[in-house]
């Protein structure tokens, strides 16, 4: 990695990659060897747009994973099981569509009357 390290600072065209480096080494070794090794703050690596995109990326799946989540639970302890199909379509749904779900969850009488909006 020091090599690497050096070969890109040597190069103009190529410092600019010093954070991606840092990045990818990451993966395989300890952050804060790679902080020692770059003399890198972190700071500088999560303002590059791919940190940011990745970032944004696990927030969305956390937050989708989340509701999904919920939302089956609310169906289960009302319903009983859901069968697969139910919450395999329910897995492609949006977050804002899962939302507005839930609110039908709470308020229909029978899974059957769920599975009719599901399918709106």
């Amino acid at each position: 990695m020091q090599r690497a390290l050096q070969a890109l600072r040597a190069d103009a065209q190529l410092n600019q990659l010093e954070s991606l480096l840092a990045f990818f080494a990451s993966f395989v070794l300890d952050t804060l060897l790679v902080q020692q090794i770059m003399r890198l703050d972190m700071a500088v690596l999560r303002e590059s747009p791919w940190y940011q995109e990745i970032e944004q990326k696990g927030i969305q799946q956390g937050l989708h994973l989340g509701t999904l989540q919920q939302l089956i639970r609310v169906l289960r302890r009302r319903f009983g099981e859901i069968p697969h199909e139910v919450e395999a379509r329910l897995e492609g749904e949006s977050v804002e569509k899962l939302e507005n779900l839930m609110d039908s969850a709470i308020a229909v009488s029978s899974l059957d009357e769920f599975v009719v909006i599901l399918s709106r």
